[in-house]
């Protein structure tokens, strides 16, 4: 069965990027415009992994991750933001929230698709 992946951004073609790549791959991708969205499609099944920008309207990164934490079943899932900003105090701030990775846009595919791999 193939794994799951739901993928955050409010950037539309940002979106269809990832989602590329991780088609591409092999997996199954959902696609979500923001937190607020993604936190709606996660309460209906669990994804194998969560891929988040953090700048978005209506709900964060940080924040969604931290929403996400707290649903049941989410607790093992990776979560991994995906964000042009990678100050060391936002990160901090997203492995309280339970985040499980950092990855700096523009991402690597490669790169993108190792680190996937390692958590699925």
């Amino acid at each position: 069965m193939k794994k799951a992946i739901l993928v955050v951004d409010d950037t539309r073609s940002m979106r269809a990027m990832v989602a590329a790549v991780l088609q591409g791959a092999g997996y199954e991708v959902a696609e979500a415009g923001d937190g607020v969205e993604a936190l709606e499609l996660a309460r209906t099944r669990v994804y194998d992994m969560v891929v988040t920008d953090h700048n978005m309207p209506r709900m964060d990164g940080v924040t969604l991750v931290r929403e996400l934490r707290n649903l049941p079943n989410y607790d093992p899932v990776a979560l991994i933001v995906l964000s042009t900003e990678a100050s060391p105090e936002l990160k901090q701030k997203g492995r309280e929230a339970g985040a499980t990775g950092w990855m700096a846009k523009p991402f690597d595919p490669q790169r993108m698709l190792d680190i996937v791999g390692k958590f699925i």
